[in-house]
């Protein structure tokens, strides 16, 4: 691989790629904060399914400034650190580079655009269980896909570009199975079918997965968000079907008992990602008068937790 990869967010999904990314040959230099020592000392360490490794030496960097200029920047940090990327990204991305944002929820691309411009920003939606389980410990429990695509001003579909096809071999020589998409907003939108539901009801109902899948009540509660995010997406132009709703319940009830991300940020005393998965769909639906009741519901009742976890409004 000739590219040289920068990971900002070495948590469960970036340290997770990033490690898929080194071990498959490609030159990747991390961003660490307070598991700069321990990797630096023991290396990363993957737990997955598909096989344990170890990566005993990576290039770690507690400062920016002091990491090499990279064509690829992955962005792997919540959204609730998305403050930092103004002294983030211009020192570590090259002057033809990319940058690709793994986040969840909406608008983080036009957030990245403002920093290095709108035609160096791939996003991407990642399809993964993975969570951190200590310095430099990383916990692969099941499913690895991203779906890619291109960032356009106001999220105009772009098409699938040499680029985004060039990024997305490296991962899949990684082992990471790549769905381009020529429509960047709809991925987005699809991933809220899950995101939303399940996150937020994680966090509320203070459950696994398998817990909210399996009880025929939440189930509904989770189908009936899904259809909001449906009427949603279609006042913007995006279309998801019955088929779609069905794909993430079904992939769901296959997954390993998982506790989503929002769940481990709230158990962890962590800022919630609130605004970008939740805030911002609801915003979009009230600007078209679009009825998302149990959505803003779901939205008043994580506002109120974040707030008495963390002290956040």
């Amino acid at each position: 691989m000739s590219r040289r990869y920068a990971i900002l967010g070495t948590g469960a999904i970036g340290g997770y790629y990033g490690a898929c990314l080194q071990r498959a040959g490609a030159d990747v230099h991390f961003l660490l904060r307070s598991d700069f020592d321990v990797v630096q000392q023991q290396g990363l360490r993957i737990d997955s399914p598909e096989g344990n490794f170890v990566l005993p030496q990576v290039h770690a960097y507690q400062d920016v400034s002091t990491m090499p200029v990279c064509d690829v920047v992955v962005v792997a940090l919540k959204t609730t650190q998305n403050h930092y990327l103004p002294q983030l990204l211009p020192g570590v991305l090259k002057q033809d580079g990319v940058v690709v944002l793994l986040q969840n929820g909406l608008n983080g691309e036009p957030r990245v655009a403002e920093i290095v411009g709108s035609d160096r920003v791939i996003g991407g939606l990642c399809f993964i269980c993975s969570n951190k389980v200590g310095s430099g410990h990383i916990r692969h429990l099941d499913y690895k896909a991203i779906a890619l695509g291109e960032y356009a001003s106001d999220y105009e579909p772009k098409g699938i570009t040499k680029r985004l096809e060039a990024i997305a071999h490296d991962f899949e020589q990684a082992g990471v199975p790549i769905q381009l998409t020529p429509d960047l907003m709809q991925a987005r939108w699809r991933k809220l079918l899950w995101n939303i539901p399940f996150n937020g009801l994680s966090v509320v109902l203070d459950a696994f997965t398998d817990a909210m899948i399996g009880h025929p009540a939440v189930l509904t509660l989770v189908e009936d968000l899904m259809w909001e995010v449906v009427a949603i997406a279609a006042a913007y132009g995006r279309k998801l079907t019955r088929a779609d709703i069905d794909t993430m319940i079904s992939e769901t009830e296959a997954m390993q008992p998982y506790r989503t991300s929002m769940k481990i940020d709230y158990d962890s005393k962590r800022p919630l990602e609130v605004e970008a998965i939740v805030g911002c769909p609801l915003q979009m639906a009230q600007a078209k008068g679009i009825p998302a009741p149990k959505l803003a519901m779901l939205y008043q009742q994580l506002l109120f937790l974040n707030h008495e976890n963390v002290g956040e409004v």
